[in-house]
């Protein structure tokens, strides 16, 4: 922070006397330490962003200088990129806090990747998994129409797999981390999805698939907990309410935002049906009225109804569990809002705890639940359970946990970091809602 004032405090004394350039060049430098303090803390599509904006401001503000002062120009260059740097190390916590704890392995005996081709918009073939996986040792098995994953998975490992590996969606890898599971042998986990949730919060970079294929050479391994609803094995959430239903909807794939505009308000209009769930041990003798119910494995730093955000860690061994209620349809014009500035958990229907074990039941014969994104009907009651420790998994030893908590969430917020800190201020970062 000295650095940029110190580059803040040369563009001032060298162009004082023009007033119509000072404040141009300012505003650029400032900008480029903003946006590259934002680009330290985080990675792919946002990190690119930020990075070519804080470029791009450097760039102008070197050339609103008087480029005969040269040693003005190369002190602002340089004092902008000590700023960055001692930020990166200021915030290294920020970026390197691992989600789960992970030691070294050495290569898979037998890996054997099985590959979902219609996941991701056909990410398996725009990536030629199929041919880079072969490039390093590892059995291919491509997914054709009615073929079932899960025999698939226990086929291979009958036939000696030490390593399976899933290139798919959150659903798929779920399946196949329920039976490496069961049968004791590591799992990779390749972001050829849509989402890809839980490549995320492994600390894997969801736009680098090819990279994960890493994990099956001189790896690092670790345990991650799985949590389960009945008999059905889930990585991310389980969902139920207006997010459940709205996800089983036709059109939901094609037009989510169009999709759940139109059935908001017969969801949660004055005629709307709750949903009437009990919810125990946490609250054993009351009906719980809530408009959505979400059940995760270990908890999520809810930012959007949308996304759910991240979690901090794969390894504690509970459940999470948030639910929102709306007391009325003045509530929806605040929860819409609260979804666009991404701090739902600021709503006051929302509410958030965490538990080894949950019951859900209902009156009704079967509930609309959404399990990593898969639409399904369930009949309650529905038991949820945390295993802790259950499934190993292998990541590239190059690939970075993700941020401890989640992302920072807005632009400008990696600065308000580093200022609590100076002040001596503890990091807001922590595991669970901010």
């Amino acid at each position: 922070m000295a650095a940029a004032l110190g580059a803040a405090a040369i563009v001032v004394a060298g162009l004082v006397r023009e007033p119509v350039r000072l404040p141009l060049v300012l505003a650029a430098v400032v900008l480029a330490l903003l946006a590259g303090w934002d680009a330290m803390v985080h990675r792919g599509v946002r990190r690119n962003v930020a990075g070519a904006i804080a470029a791009g401001a450097l760039i102008s503000a070197v050339l609103l200088f008087d480029l005969h002062a040269l040693w003005r120009v190369l002190g602002v260059i340089v004092l902008v990129l000590t700023s960055l740097a001692a930020a990166r190390v200021a915030l290294h916590d920020v970026e390197q806090a691992p989600s789960f704890a992970t030691g070294p392995v050495g290569p898979a005996a037998h890996g054997v990747l099985l590959m979902n081709p219609r996941s991701g918009g056909g990410r398996v073939v725009r990536f030629d998994l199929e041919n880079e996986a072969r490039a390093r040792g590892i059995t291919p098995i491509l997914l054709h129409p009615g073929d079932d994953l899960r025999a698939l998975a226990e086929r291979a490992v009958a036939q000696g797999a030490d390593v399976l590996g899933m290139a798919g969606g959150d659903g798929s890898q779920a399946l196949v981390a329920e039976v490496a599971q069961r049968h004791g042998v590591a799992m990779v986990c390749v972001p050829a999805g849509t989402r890809n949730h839980f490549a995320l919060d492994l600390g894997l970079d969801r736009d680098d698939v090819v990279s994960a294929l890493d994990a099956f050479g001189d790896a690092a391994e670790g345990r991650v907990d799985l949590a389960w609803v009945n008999d059905r094995v889930f990585v991310n959430n389980v969902s139920l309410g207006i997010y459940a239903t709205v996800v089983q909807t036709d059109g939901y794939r094609n037009a989510k935002v169009r999709t759940a505009a139109q059935m908001l308000p017969d969801l949660l209009g004055p005629d709307a049906r709750g949903l009437g769930l009990r919810l125990d041990p946490e609250e054993p003798d009351r009906q719980i009225d809530t408009d959505l119910l979400l059940v995760s494995n270990n908890v999520y730093r809810v930012q959007r109804f949308s996304g759910f955000g991240t979690r901090a860690r794969l390894d504690e061994g509970v459940l999470g569990v948030v639910t929102l209620t709306l007391d009325s349809t003045t509530d929806v014009p605040a929860l819409l809002a609260a979804e666009a500035r991404g701090n739902l958990s600021r709503h006051r229907g929302f509410r958030q705890w965490s538990t080894p074990e949950l019951v859900v039941d209902s009156g009704d014969e079967l509930l609309a639940v959404g399990v990593d994104g898969e639409a399904l009907r369930l009949a309650p009651p529905l038991r949820f359970r945390s295993t802790a420790a259950a499934l190993r998994v292998r990541v590239p030893r190059a690939s970075r946990a993700p941020t401890a908590g989640a992302p920072l969430p807005r632009p400008g917020a990696a600065s308000v970091e580093l200022f609590r800190r100076v002040a001596g201020y503890p990091s807001r970062r922590t595991h669970g809602v901010e």
